[in-house]
């Protein structure tokens, strides 16, 4: 009996959480930024990652609330932690771009992030992989191209341009202008202004 009654208890909590987070997501677009932000803390403080998520865009951007970025990753750590695909690639950015130097343990966990993130889907996380990959001290050039098709594949016209880059010099594959050449046509299709101008050049 007492289990069925904390059984009961986590269902109820859990609704509520469902609940004043659907509330929030409706007031935010309605513009009352405020009530938007109770609502989301409220569910937030339940443990309801999408609300956490919720209220750390709310810090991140000031809205309902003042801005706040060490909030915002302090809710956005917590979405993480429950494996909150989009929290965990926004708590990676902060950690990499607001991190002090030498700090080996917040730059490992960025990534860890960064990596579960992109394997859930998310292309931000996808994109940004691969540059970091491609652009870091001792560049990972083959693991960079990974998670730039992956992006490339998921609609993001930059990194197909940098697909397009990747196949032009030989980073991480075997050099081939013509597979540089449709990447750069594919991304400037998109729109990508820079795989215009190369495919100029």
């Amino acid at each position: 009996l007492e289990e069925a009654a904390f059984q009961l208890q986590q269902i109820f909590r859990i609704d509520i959480s469902i609940a004043l987070n659907i509330l929030g997501i409706e007031s935010m677009r309605a513009g009352h930024y405020r009530i938007a932000y109770t609502c989301f803390k409220l569910a937030a403080d339940r443990g309801y990652s999408k609300a956490q998520f919720n209220v750390g865009l709310c810090y991140e951007h000031g809205r309902g609330t003042e801005k706040d970025l060490e909030k915002a990753a302090f809710y956005y750590y917590h979405a993480a932690s429950s494996c909150h695909p989009m929290a965990q690639y926004r708590y990676a950015r902060y950690l990499l771009c607001h991190r002090p130097e030498n700090e080996w343990d917040r730059y490992q966990k960025a990534v860890t992030f960064l990596e579960q993130a992109a394997t859930a889907g998310i292309t931000e996380a996808q994109a940004y992989l691969g540059v970091f990959y491609m652009r870091g001290l001792q560049p990972k050039e083959k693991r960079g191209l990974k998670y730039l098709l992956l992006a490339a594949k998921n609609g993001d016209a930059q990194s197909r341009y940098h697909v397009g880059v990747c196949y032009e010099k030989g980073l991480g594959v075997q050099q081939n202008l013509a597979e540089a050449m449709k990447h750069y046509r594919q991304s400037a299709a998109a729109g990508n202004r820079k795989a215009r101008e190369r495919l100029r050049v």
